[in-house]
């Protein structure tokens, strides 16, 4: 008898074992009301403004067993860009910049995640902007993940920061007063369609 149940302890444990090892990844579709970039460059080395870009869009695909399976997909919408300076953003929207016109959208699609542990992941992918597109790599934390006290759904957050040069991309008027250098800091919220 007790041989029977130490039998099945184990094909119990064994089975609980092999489905945390192969639970799939959970869709968390990015809430654009609670999600943000920030982008900050030098001024002439007098002043570091930032440009706000809300209304952004995609999925995240998080695997909690191994977040290095997990995979980020998103879209920002160039015409929500705004430094809260009129003149500016027009400057922003037209043929210096952006070009908002011709290319509506900013889009970033990761090709690997590196977890780095205590929820610390390093995030590998491709931006585009302008039609160009070249690797970028975001220094990222999960914040939370849990159930969303107000929806009752799955939701996660996480935030996220690199340096890339905006030459490199068709975006250089101005430089070097206003630094090729930019900063970008995002702050993600994004919940699951329904409860698991």
């Amino acid at each position: 008898m007790k041989q029977t149940h130490a039998a099945f302890l184990t094909s119990a444990l064994l089975a609980l074992s092999s489905f945390t090892a192969h639970a799939a990844p959970v869709d968390y579709q990015i809430d654009p009301e609670h999600t943000e970039i920030v982008v900050t460059w030098d001024h002439l080395g007098y002043s570091k403004p930032s440009a706000h870009a809300g209304g952004v869009t995609g999925v995240i695909s998080y695997d909690a067993s191994q977040p290095s399976k997990s995979a980020v997909n998103l879209s920002v919408p160039v015409p929500r860009f705004t430094s809260h300076v009129p003149k500016l953003d027009e400057m922003l929207q037209g043929a210096d910049f952006f070009q908002a016109a011709k290319y509506p959208d900013i889009q970033f699609r990761s090709t690997s995640v590196a977890d780095q542990g205590n929820g610390n992941l390093s995030v590998s992918g491709v931006l585009r902007i302008k039609g160009i597109e070249k690797p970028v790599v975001l220094q990222a934390r999960k914040n939370q993940q849990g159930v969303h006290p107000m929806l009752q759904r799955p939701a996660i957050g996480f935030d996220a920061t690199t340096v890339l040069k905006r030459s490199d991309f068709g975006v250089d008027a101005f430089a070097p007063g206003v630094s090729d250098q930019v900063q970008l800091r995002i702050t993600v919220e994004a919940v699951a369609n329904a409860a698991r």
